[in-house]
């Protein structure tokens, strides 16, 4: 039904997964480049294509998935379920031969302020990203996160200083902004950031008042900034700042110093440890395979009854 080559396809309907290099077929989960290629024709939901063709520019063939519509494809029945990871993001379900295969892609369960959440379907096999599949990664709330962020950043701009919070330009800096616009705070963005809000808009997410980083706009604004973009390089490299990274790493002890910022917010667009399990309990598969977590979270659902392994390069499958 589907085997490993660098990268997970389905077999039969000759279809890439999540594969960055160049492909005949290629479904892509998200709009994250560790995630799509420059594929000959795509596979996507919508939203996802929108922002596809904006980071790949030029002529990109493709087929819309809407969330839900079925597709047949290669004697495949394919459908896109939301990911609740940021726009468009989506799980696949494969229906082959009547075996059902689930793609979780990366996902989180619960609520988001910018993109649809997640669905659970039915499958006989789950293949799942546990990013955050270790037990002893310190468990933070949502809401508490939430609360963390504006608390710090009120007391930031109450110290005259500016809040320069690192996010990564799709995803990340749009849930940031929404939380923080829907709270009464004013938000610059990068030139990157902005461009991608700007199709959030268009798929008609709400994002409250944005500007584009300039000089003028700075005082009294929490400024949304790529991680890899320093400080020195933009409008304020003259000004009194603290730097916050949002990441669901922050949660683990010292992440401020191992981040190399002063605040460091657990706010995850990635599903902990309890959704990972609570993932696999939903979904009743009979086979699960990992990716992209530690190899320990498959040898714990195989202690819990599942048959697990993880789907890794040294582990070539070939599955009927």
């Amino acid at each position: 039904m589907f085997h490993y080559d660098r990268g997970l396809f389905l077999t039969a309907p000759g279809v890439a997964v999540d594969i960055p290099r160049r492909q005949p077929c290629g479904f892509i989960s998200h709009a994250h480049r560790d995630h799509m290629g420059r594929h000959e024709f795509a596979l996507a939901t919508p939203e996802t294509l929108q922002l596809y063709r904006y980071i790949f520019p030029g002529r990109r063939p493709a087929q819309e998935m809407p969330y839900g519509k079925t597709i047949e494809w290669n004697g495949a029945r394919l459908t896109a379920h939301p990911a609740g990871h940021c726009l468009g993001s989506a799980m696949l379900l494969a229906e082959i031969d009547g075996t059902r295969l689930l793609y979780t892609g990366d996902y989180k369960l619960g609520p988001s302020a910018t993109c649809e959440c997640a669905e659970l379907p039915n499958a006989d096999i789950l293949i799942m990203e546990c990013t955050f599949g270790n037990p002893r990664r310190p468990r933070v709330p949502r809401e508490a996160a939430i609360d963390q962020l504006l608390d710090r950043v009120r007391a930031t701009l109450q110290r005259g200083a500016t809040p320069v919070i690192y996010a990564y330009p799709l995803g990340k800096s749009q849930e940031v902004t929404r939380i923080l616009t829907s709270n009464g705070f004013g938000v610059v963005q990068n030139r990157k950031a902005y461009a991608i809000s700007e199709i959030y808009k268009a798929c008609g997410v709400e994002l409250g008042h944005i500007e584009r980083l300039d000089a003028r706009r700075l005082p009294g604004h929490a400024v949304i900034l790529p991680p890899q973009k320093h400080v020195s390089s933009t409008p304020l490299a003259k000004r009194k700042v603290e730097t916050f990274a949002v990441t669901g790493w922050a949660a683990f002890p010292e992440a401020e110093s191992r981040l190399g910022v002063d605040h460091a917010i657990p706010l995850s667009d990635h599903a902990d440890y309890d959704e990972l399990l609570s993932t696999v309990h939903r979904v009743q598969p009979e086979e699960v395979y990992c990716t992209h977590g530690p190899k320990s979270f498959a040898k714990e659902l195989t202690a819990a009854g599942f048959r697990a392994a993880p789907l890794t390069a040294q582990r070539q499958l070939w599955l009927v």
